[in-house]
């Protein structure tokens, strides 16, 4: 028996060159998985129907089309012929097996952030996710754009690679939530504004960014165009279920929360929660609003009150947690109109989760809309019941239109 239990110790697997006991690395592999739903590597990494991180579908940036790879570990399509150096690379400074630059759509500038141990976790759980044969060519991006030598120079402008330092005036609390935001959440690769580089613009962290045909709204303590008036329990409750009293996520959101945010840990919420709420906005007033005697106004009203006021009340109240509020929200307030008018044009469909398991829908207007009849309900949503926001016009729902029917 001692023989045996001996020969099974020196059986055990070998990670990162140092023998560990399988208790150990089953630990390690289980945290692996919680930093992937963390990163939520699988929105990304697999393709809607497809095998698990065996590729995901392209993602439309600005500069063309991007799609994510296999992360799995074959050996000849995926990342099974790796080695943790090459790993830890791709994901902590863009530089994957062979010097191979990625493109910052595999969001490293937020994954330079953290710690060393948790990207050894995430490592260990990827050597035991089923390999998949699925060659991918992740770039598509036309020339100049796809000589990936130009990210040496992005990486230089935008690039400063810094593990995440705990602030000691802060609680552990706090910390713990500035840490997952800025790292492994990467929660600013879509809600902060994009140079034309496409680097994150820092002095406007969080005020809302474009992208993929959507506007990730501000999450910032922003009273007028975030989610100053959200309590923690507001955060949590969105994050886990995808809905609260003000807001129902849809789009990418909704994708995030089924993905992701349902399945972390309460504490990780809790703690996310308390960090954006010390997160400053612009400090700048909300605007005045649109006059309601305005022509947009008179015509919005109408046909917000024939459309709409059955499911969100003409008060624009909405159903807790099955019609979304229209007064007061960041996404209403907010100064990019994209994603409601993409949601009027196309319709919704809500995340659904364990402790939310109806997913209410809204349907498509688009084809009884016209451009004006769409910016002219917008601006009056976007201008009542407190709401201030500039007008939406035809030409915005015009160029939205074309774009999605590309």
């Amino acid at each position: 028996m001692k023989k045996a239990a001996l020969l099974a110790g020196l059986a055990a697997a070998t990670l990162f060159g140092a023998k560990v006991l399988a208790s150990d690395l089953f630990d390690r592999i289980n945290a692996g998985r919680y930093q992937a739903i963390l990163a939520d590597c699988a929105a990304c990494h697999t393709k809607p129907g497809g095998k698990p991180f065996a590729g995901g579908a392209p993602l439309q940036t600005p500069f063309g089309a991007l799609v994510p790879s296999n992360i799995t570990p074959d050996l000849e399509t995926g990342i099974g012929s790796w080695t943790y150096a090459d790993f830890r690379s791709a994901v902590k400074t863009g530089v994957g097996k062979d010097g191979k630059r990625l493109y910052p759509a595999m969001p490293y500038p937020a994954y330079a952030t953290m710690k060393d141990s948790d990207v050894a976790d995430l490592w260990a759980y990827f050597q035991k996710v089923e390999p998949v044969s699925n060659r991918v060519v992740s770039n598509q991006l036309p020339f100049p754009f796809n000589i990936r030598a130009a990210m040496i120079g992005w990486n230089l402008l935008n690039f400063s690679p810094k593990e995440f330092q705990a602030d000691a005036s802060k609680s552990a609390e706090w910390n713990r939530g500035a840490y997952l935001v800025n790292g492994a959440g990467h929660c600013g690769t879509c809600h902060t504004p994009k140079s034309l580089t496409g680097a994150d613009k820092g002095d406007e962290f969080l005020r809302g960014g474009n992208l993929q045909s959507w506007f990730a709204p501000n999450i910032t303590s922003d009273p007028h165009k975030g989610i100053g008036s959200w309590s923690s329990d507001d955060i949590v409750a969105y994050l886990k279920t995808g809905a609260n009293r003000f807001d129902i996520a849809s789009g990418p959101m909704a994708e995030a929360i089924n993905h992701s945010t349902r399945l972390w840990d309460d504490a990780d919420l809790t703690a996310v929660a308390t960090y954006l709420k010390d997160v400053k906005g612009d400090g700048a007033p909300a605007p005045t609003p649109v006059a309601v005697t305005d022509a947009a106004m008179t015509a919005g009203k109408a046909i917000y009150l024939d459309r709409c006021s059955a499911c969100h009340i003409s008060s624009g109240a909405g159903q807790p947690s099955l019609f979304p509020t229209l007064a007061k929200t960041p996404t209403v307030n907010g100064t990019d109109p994209t994603s409601l008018i993409r949601v009027v044009l196309e319709g919704s469909q809500a995340a659904s989760t364990a402790a939310k398991p109806t997913t209410p829908a809204m349907p498509s207007f688009g084809w009884n809309l016209s451009d004006a009849d769409v910016a002219n309900v917008l601006t009056y949503v976007r201008n009542s019941w407190g709401n201030a926001a500039p007008p939406v016009t035809a030409g915005q729902v015009k160029d939205l239109r074309a774009a999605l029917t590309r």
